[in-house]
């Protein structure tokens, strides 16, 4: 896998196409295989959304910490509950977030 999510690759294969190497998701979450996933945090009225790009999952939290927490909580019930096809459509391949700079005014 070019670039892409670190960890992730015993499950994927970068093409979306799920493959089962020597365990199951349930063994994932239980520490076997580990991934890393881009999350995005950012302030809503009194507290925080948090969003995971490549699965489109959401949740929140009063704090940065509570709202992480609750989306790290949320895709690991998520892995729990899918399927391998729910698994394979809504994960995403290679994503890149970046800034540009731009002129204002």
């Amino acid at each position: 896998m070019n670039g892409g999510i670190d960890g992730i690759q015993a499950w994927y294969d970068g093409d979306t196409t799920f493959k089962e190497k020597g365990g199951s998701y349930a063994a994932a979450l239980q520490g076997r295989h580990r991934m890393r996933l881009a999350v995005i945090i950012e302030r809503e009225g009194d507290g925080y959304v948090s969003f995971c790009p490549e699965l489109d999952i959401a949740s929140q939290g009063m704090s940065i910490e509570e709202a992480r927490e609750n989306l790290r909580e949320a895709i690991e019930l998520f892995f729990e509950a899918a399927s391998p096809g729910e698994i394979q459509q809504r994960l995403r391949g290679d994503m890149f977030i970046t800034q540009v700079e731009v002129a204002v005014g």
